[in-house]
């Protein structure tokens, strides 16, 4: 067959490549711009769960700390809270200063509370002075060894053991612990330096793409899901001031806002504390995938996509219902500059069954520079 000159290009949300053939060498050069080809001004950035995640390794409070003088043979004592701290969780308690020759205990007495003893058996009395008192604790069976050093799992009751591997899909199941409110929440490691999932920091002036792949239970009855950019993990639409998310309710109970239409997937982004909320004409379907994403361009402005198809974002505000939108290129009024926010995806139960989604990747891009 002769040769051919053919110039031209195909284009898809996911994919654009440029094909060109040159009639005298008769060779083609296929290059894949976006999820093919990285672009060398970015930072990327996926995770596909090859460990699970577990519950952050250990959790930890501080506070300033001055014991006074403490006579030889006596013992002081200091409560300190540490959120998510639980009886038969193991403790550990240290000064940022140095203890000289006193003995530094912790243990966990209550729900939230490390209990702190300081004891004196050198011979003589010893003051300290003011110093950062500092307890970790770490969860009684979740240790987080080989587990997953970019992404954890919390939440309302949440457990390491609710966070298992699909044994038909590839993808991560996080189920609920079975009482009304549980919640399993998927998030990047929290702590300072952790990972680069939350280390660089994703604002919302770094024209910043996220994106990821969720997939429904085989029954979607009494639950709330949501997936994408907030400030805070929780699923309530007033929560943040800025935020960019899917999220599906089956009901009004436990959502915190009124939503109409209970069937329907839902788009909310709020800007300096006002909310929209784009609904999609998506009826959210049992043990089906949807493929999210949410894109910043140069001016703050969202586009969105579910299954490689781009919608519409409204631009009427409301905390209930949302405003129906259709397919198209519309995009959001610019978001606050400068606004660093943090990928979670989630879901809680609306009453005393276990709820559980699928996740099989989240990734995230950003410029390498503002």
């Amino acid at each position: 067959m002769a040769n051919t000159t053919f110039t031209g290009s195909v284009r898809s949300e996911n994919n654009f490549k440029v094909i060109s053939k040159a009639a005298s060498t008769g060779l083609v050069s296929d290059r894949t711009i976006g999820d093919g080809l990285k672009d060398s001004r970015r930072y990327y950035l996926d995770e596909y769960f090859n460990k699970l995640p577990a519950l952050n390794a250990y959790l930890q409070g501080s506070e300033t700390k001055d014991w006074g003088s403490i006579a030889d043979g006596n013992e002081e004592t200091e409560d300190l809270t540490v959120t998510g701290a639980a009886l038969g969780d193991y403790a550990v308690a240290t000064m940022s200063i140095d203890v000289t020759d006193l003995t530094i205990t912790a243990s966990v007495t209550a729900s939230n509370v490390a209990t702190v003893v300081l004891g004196n058996f050198t011979g003589g009395a010893i003051d300290l002075g003011s110093g950062t008192l500092t307890v970790k604790v770490f969860k009684a069976g979740s240790t987080g060894v080989g587990k997953n050093t970019n992404f954890e799992v919390l939440g309302t009751n949440m457990t390491t053991a609710l966070a298992t591997r699909n044994a038909t899909v590839a993808a991560v199941t996080l189920s609920t612990a079975g009482a009304d409110q549980d919640q399993a929440i998927l998030a990047p490691h929290l702590d300072s330096g952790q990972t680069a999932w939350t280390g660089v920091v994703w604002g919302t002036e770094n024209q910043v793409t996220w994106e990821a792949c969720i997939r429904t239970s085989g029954a979607i009855d009494n639950q709330n899901i949501w997936a994408g950019l907030k400030k805070s993990n929780v699923p309530e639409v007033a929560t943040d001031t800025e935020q960019a998310y899917f999220t599906f309710l089956t009901d009004a109970d436990n959502s915190g806002q009124a939503m109409t239409d209970f069937t329907l997937l839902h788009f909310v982004h709020s800007i300096g504390g006002t909310d929209y909320i784009s609904r999609l004409p998506i009826t959210v379907a049992a043990s089906t995938n949807y493929h999210l994403k949410v894109s910043f361009d140069s001016d703050r402005k969202l586009s969105i996509f579910v299954n490689g198809v781009q919608y519409n974002i409204t631009a009427t505000s409301g905390s209930t219902g949302g405003t129906a939108v259709t397919q198209g290129n519309t995009k959001s009024a610019a978001i606050t500059n400068d606004v660093d926010l943090i990928p979670y995806a989630g879901i809680e139960a609306g009453d005393g069954n276990a709820a559980a989604i699928d996740v099989s990747y989240c990734a995230i891009s950003r410029l390498l520079f503002e």
